[in-house]
């Protein structure tokens, strides 16, 4: 789709040169990042683009794909430009996106103690809601607020809240078998799982999550894309042996949450981006839209990788405060973010695709330091991302959670 003429080309650049998300793929020979415009500036150039569309970049090599082995560097250029390196869905911002209004500053010897989180972790941005108003906000590593960052596994809740819009479709059923929505499984130790199960991950299927091991699970997943193509996600999963009767064991799988999103994407009948686009994006008020990478089957991973807007990460935190808008069952939250599963007496557990914290606080995490983390009883929301120098984090997990306690403890 072409630039309308010379003056809305040049629009676009000086927005560009703002810092707006991009609007679409680029071409190899295209100039360097033309980036996206508001929604009510995109429906009066654009009227005819769809609200999902896909974006493909460039042909890349696949060893520059290997996003567990970038570098620094890499990292934190790549993590704000995704659908450079990645095919995804682009999703349109709602025609309506909510105001975050700006709140008291918080108190200077607290703002002060987030600057040094911030100098500290290799921190792209931060932001505080408090009653949905803006109490801080903050960018570093050359990151802007009209531009998107990657979730990782922040995108696993959101997918979580996918599956609970389907169940309050009527299409599934957290007691429904695993199988009877993905025939592909049947034979497999996914046999006798239920979706509810699938969740929680507690299925009892082995699985690695170690990031740092090219021989593990989760690093294998480029190698079934490249010999599976459109059935990898299920030719990976299906060769799992069992380790534990279902429900009798919690394992952190990635693969599993991606199970998810094609067991939820064949209840809707759509790619979960087009699913989110009207039961998150337009009822949260996402501003800057949404980018959703896809798999071989042209599907959204389930289990990682979009992107978003800092301000739409915070706004993400407000709507599942707020209960959803009936985009879920009432209490879905309040059931997806109780611990199903505890770790010892820390106090820490999971949910449905939730991290569950100590006194009723609960939250999104993804690795390289992406986090919505929230406290309901203080209707506080911070809403995190960073480049942290390992995937799991290190001390920087510990720091930001504790920060965030004492956040939401003085944000009067």
């Amino acid at each position: 789709m072409g630039l309308k003429n010379g003056m809305v080309a040049g629009a676009v650049l000086a927005l560009a040169a703002d810092g707006y998300p991009p609007l679409m793929a680029q071409s190899a020979d295209a100039p360097p990042v033309i980036e996206i415009l508001p929604p009510l500036v995109i429906e009066r150039t654009y009227p005819d683009m769809p609200a999902v569309r896909m974006s493909e970049p460039p042909p890349r090599d696949m060893a520059d794909l290997q996003v567990l082995f970038w570098t620094d560097a890499q990292r934190t250029e790549r993590f704000a430009k995704m659908e450079q390196w990645f095919a995804g869905h682009e999703v349109l911002a709602s025609p309506t996106p909510r105001a975050l209004p700006q709140g008291e500053p918080l108190p200077e010897a607290l703002k002060a103690e987030i600057d040094k989180l911030m100098a500290e972790t290799s921190t792209a941005g931060i932001m505080v809601l408090k009653d949905g108003a803006v109490r801080y906000e903050a960018y570093g590593l050359g990151f802007k607020p009209l531009r998107r960052w990657t979730s990782f596994s922040v995108a696993k809740s959101f997918t979580s809240t996918l599956l609970g819009a389907a169940v309050k479709d009527g299409l599934i059923s957290l007691d429904d078998p695993v199988t009877k929505h993905i025939p592909g499984l049947v034979g497999s130790a996914y046999d006798g799982v239920t979706v509810r199960q699938l969740a929680t991950m507690t299925s009892g299927v082995r699985w690695n999550e170690d990031y740092s091991d090219p021989n593990s699970d989760v690093a294998q997943m480029n190698r079934f894309v490249v010999e599976y193509g459109p059935e990898a996600i299920i030719a990976q999963m299906k060769q799992l042996p069992r380790e534990a009767e279902p429900g009798a064991k919690w394992v952190y799988k990635t693969g599993e949450t991606n199970l998810i999103g094609v067991l939820v994407e064949n209840a809707v009948g759509k790619p979960l981006a087009e699913y989110a686009k009207a039961k998150i994006v337009d009822p949260a008020g996402f501003s800057g839209g949404m980018f959703w990478m896809v798999d071989p089957r042209g599907g959204n991973i389930g289990g990682c990788c979009l992107s978003i807007t800092l301000g739409d990460y915070a706004r993400m935190g407000q709507f599942v405060l707020e209960g959803g808008k009936d985009v879920v069952p009432e209490g879905w939250f309040a059931e997806a973010t109780d611990s199903a599963v505890d770790f010892g007496d820390s106090g820490f557990g999971y949910g449905y695709q939730w991290w569950t914290y100590p006194e009723g606080t609960f939250g999104a995490q993804g690795i390289f330091g992406q986090a919505i983390t929230l406290f309901p009883d203080k209707g506080v929301v911070v809403a995190y991302v960073g480049n942290w120098p390992s995937a799991t984090g290190g001390p920087e997990r510990g720091q930001f959670l504790d920060l965030s306690r004492k956040i939401a403890a003085e944000a009067k």
